[in-house]
């Protein structure tokens, strides 16, 4: 392998996507990329992150395995490079043998350049055969949607908790001296998440590439609905009035789209609902059923806020608030990829604004405790959780193997808890040691912190962008906050309603 510039990659730049430059930090970070070196990189929606390691992967041999949550993201990036006759593929589980087989020749033979694959699929005895052969080139790993590696409640996958252990295991099969970089990307990280990210992934001195999440095209708001009654009259006003637009409704739970969506069917809007719950084939039927304009807006919970790739939804409703901030970026972030205006409107039953400083949330509550009521299913999920992994993982060998355990199925759960908390480790992705002076540590509770962030920005009357970003740690010399262009911003007289 050669080795590129800067001026290098511009040129291919150029030659694969048209564009005369890149746009910063885009440069930054194909060059940490190109060295080999450790990077990890919070970078926005709209800032083109998927451009950053498909260059290098591109301009260098061997693979990049490219781990990714959605097998819809996966394949719309691969559809895209395909376009343009360049060697790429997916691997996932809605795949005939026969395309699966393919792929994994092709990977044999070394003519692919990025392989995307969800972290259970990379650890499949199958795949995992194919990349420990000396002769196969792995160039790099990169995790995309990186923050998926601190979810539980319904988004929990224990295999995103081995990954740690991919790099070690595949450079010990390859010819001396090779090192596997790692790179993770994600758009929403605040300082715990990054560290937890670091940890997870055992990244070596990791290049560190943070940008604000702040957007000047999306505005925010947020309003207080009294009663369960005027949330739904609100939530249709709203969609009624950006009718011909593009855009998302997002709900707390997988009941709440079936419930939402058939209420709004039969006010006469057309919708469906979307949640993890469905069959990869539905879902993918439902997201080409909006991408094409088939539908204006799903009702949806957060499993369709990573890689949407639709530029032009208008607005985002959020019917109830979210979990945690970093969920709540996520959705905002959906809007305006295009650059134009878009709108993120939040209903809660909470005082907002000066109300919020009111010692009256019990009335508001009281009047309208659905939202409530979820936060508490939340945690109690949370809590159910783990407490059957911390019972499962009393009854785990203090080391061994996942074949051993495939009988029980709680251990992946388990062993991913024990994992989380620092009492385990994996010497590879299939062999695990309990640290027994750590024990101790596996009655840590489900924080609830991202609940107190979300509740405290509901109620605060600072700007909601200042408020975003001070929260994430990701404040940046240059950001124009206060906003001028979010609800309490309009309030106290800064800036003006577009």
């Amino acid at each position: 392998m050669g080795t590129f510039t800067l001026e290098d990659a511009r040129a291919k730049f150029q030659e694969l996507w048209g564009y005369p430059d890149f746009r910063p930090p885009q440069g930054e970070i194909v060059s940490t990329l190109l060295a080999g070196r450790d990077s990890l990189i919070v970078l926005p929606t709209g800032f083109g992150k998927s451009i950053c390691f498909q260059l290098p992967a591109l301009m260098q041999d061997g693979v990049s395995l490219v781990i990714s949550p959605l097998i819809a993201l996966m394949e719309d990036q691969v559809q895209a490079l395909e376009e343009k006759n360049l060697p790429a593929a997916t691997l996932h589980s809605q795949q005939s043998p026969f395309e699966r087989k393919r792929t994994l020749k092709r990977l044999q033979s070394n003519e692919l350049r990025l392989l995307y694959l969800a972290p259970e699929t990379l650890l499949s005895p199958p795949v995992w055969e194919v990349l420990t052969r000396s002769d196969v080139v792995i160039r790099g790993i990169i995790l995309d949607e990186a923050h998926c590696l601190v979810q539980w409640g319904d988004s929990f996958r224990p295999a995103y908790e081995r990954l740690g252990a991919v790099r070690g295991a595949l450079q010990k099969t390859k010819p001396a001296g090779i090192r596997i970089p790692i790179a993770a990307f994600t758009a929403t990280a605040d300082p715990l998440v990054q560290e937890t990210i670091k940890r997870v992934l055992r990244l070596e001195n990791p290049e560190v590439v943070r940008r604000s999440p702040y957007r000047k095209n999306i505005n925010i708001t947020v309003r207080t609905v009294l009663t369960p009654h005027q949330r739904q009259q609100q939530v249709y006003n709203t969609i009624k009035s950006h009718e011909g637009e593009a855009g998302l409704v997002y709900v707390a739970t997988r009941r709440d789209t079936e419930t939402w969506a058939a209420w709004l069917q039969k006010k006469g809007i057309p919708t469906q609902a979307y949640h993890a719950g469905l069959s990869a084939p539905q879902r993918r039927e439902l997201e080409q059923l909006w991408l094409t304009g088939g539908v204006p807006f799903l009702v949806s919970t957060s499993a369709l806020g990573m890689g949407v790739n639709k530029p032009d939804i208008r607005w985002v409703i959020h019917v109830q608030p979210p979990f945690n901030p970093l969920d709540y970026i996520q959705g905002i972030g959906r809007g305006g990829r295009d650059g134009g205006q878009a709108e993120a409107i939040t209903f809660t039953s909470q005082p907002t604004g000066w109300w919020g400083k009111l010692p009256v949330g019990w009335l508001f509550n009281w009047l309208n405790p659905t939202e409530l009521n979820a936060q508490r299913h939340y945690l109690d999920q949370l809590q159910k959780q783990y407490h059957q992994a911390q019972k499962a993982a009393q009854t785990l060998p203090p080391k061994g193997t996942l074949e051993k355990l495939k009988d029980n199925p709680q251990a992946a759960a388990a062993l991913a808890l024990l994992h989380r908390v620092g009492a385990l480790h994996w010497d590879d992705p299939y062999t695990y040691r309990i640290l027994k002076e750590q024990l101790a540590q596996i009655n840590v509770q489900p924080s609830d912190m991202g609940l107190k962030a979300i509740n405290a920005y509901l109620k605060s009357d600072q700007c909601r962008w200042l408020f975003l970003v001070q929260a994430l740690g990701l404040e940046q010399e240059g950001d124009p906050l206060p906003c001028g262009h979010c609800d309490n911003c309009w309030r106290a007289g800064r800036g003006k309603r577009a």
